[in-house]
């Protein structure tokens, strides 16, 4: 049989198709691709995930900012909402009240030492359990957007690798032989790389996201306890 013949079957043999790629693979190889598509599926499930809580908060926070402004009486609205706290705002409204009515008694007017103080403090602990709560998973984003592609070269370095090896024992340097190894290790390029993009995009988004929530969570909390002092300084 010719070579030529012989570079033909190796050919029509290979299939370089995304399911024949990792079918063919290497073991290390395949375990690479495994990984990065549970990576992949993973940072997925973090994006939309996020993107539900994020609609969800929006659709809320509005409602009760809207509300807030109205000029309701404070005390009603606390009791209104203080089982039923469904965004950040809710939460740091009834906290702050909660404080505010525990450490100063309406009824005749009597002052306690530090509430002003005491209040602002547990407000901002509020905001910065919001924060955190907002910030959950950002951490895996940001390490999938960084590792991902890296994962994938490895996965490349050890499918070139394969290739050479490939042509050291057929002694044949036809593209025929060379091309599966170079397209399976180039296939675990483009998952690291399938799993890196949405992670990166997704994590300066949310980043983006949480900061400009709590800018509005600071300002709406000034503006609270602002509101919650000039009622002490009224009795």
């Amino acid at each position: 049989m010719t070579p030529d013949v012989k570079t033909e079957i190796i050919s029509q043999a290979k299939d370089f198709s995304m399911f024949g790629l990792f079918f063919q693979a290497d073991p290390i190889v395949k375990f690479v691709m495994i990984l990065l598509i549970f990576l992949s599926i993973w940072c997925w499930a973090i994006i939309i995930n996020k993107s539900l809580l994020f609609k969800r908060e929006r659709k809320y926070q509005s409602e009760f900012e809207e509300l807030f402004w109205s000029g309701v009486d404070l005390q009603n609205l606390y009791d209104d909402i203080k089982h039923n706290c469904n965004n950040s705002f809710a939460k740091i409204f009834v906290t702050g009240m909660s404080e505010f009515l525990k450490n100063y008694n309406l009824s005749n007017g009597r002052k306690i030492e530090g509430v002003t103080s005491r209040l602002q403090n547990v407000v901002h602990v509020t905001i910065g359990k919001e924060i955190e709560h907002y910030e959950n998973n950002m951490i895996v984003l940001a390490s999938i957007g960084s590792i991902a592609p890296f994962i994938g070269l490895f996965g490349t370095v050890w499918g070139i690798m394969n290739s050479f090896q490939s042509i050291a024992l057929s002694n044949n340097t036809s593209l025929a032989v060379v091309a599966p190894g170079i397209a399976e290790a180039l296939f675990a390029t483009a998952l690291g790389l399938l799993a890196a993009i949405p992670a990166v995009a997704a994590y300066n988004k949310y980043s983006a996201d949480i900061e400009k929530i709590n800018n509005k969570l600071d300002f709406f909390a000034t503006e609270f306890c602002l509101i919650l002092n000039r009622k002490i300084e009224k009795n």
